[in-house]
């Protein structure tokens, strides 16, 4: 068994990455954001950066920089009209930063998915005939759903160095 998976991942090595590498991107539908309101949109979703500690800003700086070089963020032109911005913080846990972006104003004028997440028992029923099931993790798996053009206008964050 373990000879028939190495076949396959050298088969199809086009679709694992390690973390030196370029992200890709989990094919499929892109993410859209439906709001339910029209523009110019209201100045709660053109918001602030948040202020940060020297720490905080060293942190969110490493976050961005490590997000720009593997393709997932972009800096916004000074000149270009940003109609929605989102303030971003760093969360801290066992020493570790994380950058978290506060989406609660623009969650309030989302219209909701409605489409129900699968079942994960009607998920494991389908896979009753299998041979092999193997479970992998996308590196860095949030950050690879693509994204609708619209969609990336309305989930730019600011930062205390810049938007992106």
């Amino acid at each position: 068994m373990r000879h028939e998976l190495i076949d396959v991942l050298y088969t199809y090595n086009n679709a694992v990455s390690s973390d030196n590498e370029p992200l890709g991107a989990i094919k499929g539908n892109e993410v859209d954001i439906t709001l339910n309101i029209e523009r110019p949109y209201p100045p709660v979703l053109r918001r602030s950066a948040y202020p940060a500690s020297p720490r905080a800003r060293e942190a969110l700086e490493k976050n961005i920089q490590e997000l720009m070089q593997l393709g997932v963020l972009r800096k916004v032109g000074h000149n270009k009209e940003v109609e929605v911005k989102t303030p971003v913080i760093i969360s801290w846990h066992n020493d570790k930063s994380r950058m978290v972006v506060d989406f609660r104003a623009l969650n309030t004028y989302t219209v909701p998915d409605r489409y129900p997440i699968p079942r994960i028992q009607e998920t494991l029923t389908q896979l009753f005939k299998a041979k092999y099931i193997t479970s992998m993790d996308a590196l860095k798996g949030f950050h690879q759903n693509l994204v609708t053009p619209k969609a990336k206008k309305l989930l730019r964050i600011i930062t205390n160095c810049g938007i992106y």
